[in-house]
C-alpha cells in the first residue's frame, strides 16, 4: 500500500522580536499603544490543545490596520499547564513577550528595535528569524 506525506510549506512573511518585561500584559499593551500610537486590543486566548499531554493558552492583543498588524503575545501560558515546557515558543522561553509585525511596518525593522528600547516597562528586545524556531509553526495564526 503507498503512503502519502502532507508537506505544507507556510510563509514567514512577518518580523518576530523578543520582550522581556516584568509587567503585566495590559500595562505592556498600554505603553507600546502610547509609545506606538496604536491600539493594540485584547483577543480571544489562543488555546493549543496537545493529546494527552496537555493544553497551552496564550493571551495576545492585536492591533490591525488595511495595510499592517502588530500582535503582542505572551510567550508563557496564562493557565496553569503540565507541559514541560509551557510556552508558545520554547526556543525563546527566556522572553516573556513576543511581537508580531506584518505588512508596511517591517520595512523599518531597526526603526521598530530603537522605539521598543524607549518603552519604559521593556527592560530587553531582540530581533528573531521566525524561519530559524523549531516551533515557527506555533505562530501561525
Amino acid at each position: 500500500m503507498k503512503t502519502f506525506k502532507l508537506e505544507v510549506a507556510y510563509d514567514y512573511d512577518f518580523d518576530i522580536f523578543g520582550l522581556v518585561s516584568s509587567s503585566k500584559e495590559h500595562k505592556l499593551a498600554w505603553a507600546l499603544n502610547k509609545c506606538f500610537k496604536i491600539r493594540l486590543i485584547k483577543q480571544q486566548d489562543l488555546k493549543y490543545d496537545f493529546f494527552n499531554k496537555g493544553r497551552l493558552v496564550i493571551s495576545n492583543y492585536l492591533h490591525a490596520t488595511d495595510h499592517s498588524t502588530f500582535r503582542l503575545i505572551r510567550n508563557k501560558s496564562v493557565d496553569l499547564s503540565t507541559l514541560k515546557k509551557p510556552f508558545l515558543v520554547p526556543d525563546i522561553k527566556e522572553f516573556d513577550y513576543i511581537i508580531q509585525i506584518s505588512g508596511v511596518l517591517s520595512n523599518c525593522q531597526q526603526e521598530l528595535l530603537n522605539s521598543f528600547k524607549l518603552v519604559p516597562l521593556v527592560q530587553y528586545v531582540k530581533k528573531f528569524d521566525p524561519n530559524s524556531f523549531r516551533f515557527k509553526e506555533n505562530l501561525m495564526f
